[in-house]
């Protein structure tokens, strides 16, 4: 998987697409909160990966936290990171298969980066980029040539 470079200083606002989906989809998109941690790494586990876990705790770290999450009805159905495995870098970000195509990534996406240009990057890295057509169409992102495998060298497996 390769990495992508989104240029920051013309991002979309996030702001009137997190209304829209907060009215017809009741889901809101807000900072993850400290004492939510536990609930957050319960959530990327059972849906996602435990690498996850790991760069969600690390972007919980952070004062601020650099992690967003979106809810429903007070659950998670989404979370989007920044600034985990190297600085300027977005991600990991997913979103509860349920929810998938109602805007809720994009939005999350969005708040994350438009955060990341407001800290003062003028770019950011998406690491190990899996739907990159996503990238492309809702943030112009574009292809970092012979950027595989980036940082993302040596991972220890699980045993």
């Amino acid at each position: 998987m390769h990495d992508m470079l989104v240029r920051l200083a013309h991002l979309q606002e996030a702001d009137p697409l997190v209304c829209r989906i907060r009215g017809e989809c009741g889901v809101l998109i807000r900072q993850c909160r400290p004492y939510e941690l536990h609930l957050l790494q319960r959530w990327v586990r059972e849906n996602f990966s435990p690498k996850w876990v790991s760069e969600a705790t690390v972007a919980m770290s952070h004062c601020p936290p650099a992690c967003f999450i979106a809810t429903q009805q007070a659950r998670i159905v989404g979370f989007a990171c920044y600034d985990t495995t190297s600085r300027g870098f977005f991600g990991p970000m997913g979103v509860s298969e349920k929810l998938r195509g109602c805007g809720v990534g994009r939005a999350l996406l969005l708040t994350g980066l438009q955060r990341m240009r407001e800290m003062g990057y003028a770019y950011a890295i998406i690491g190990g980029v899996g739907p990159a057509d996503f990238y492309r169409k809702v943030v112009g992102a574009t292809d970092i040539e012979d950027s595989t495998p980036g940082i993302y060298v040596d991972i220890l497996n699980e045993e």
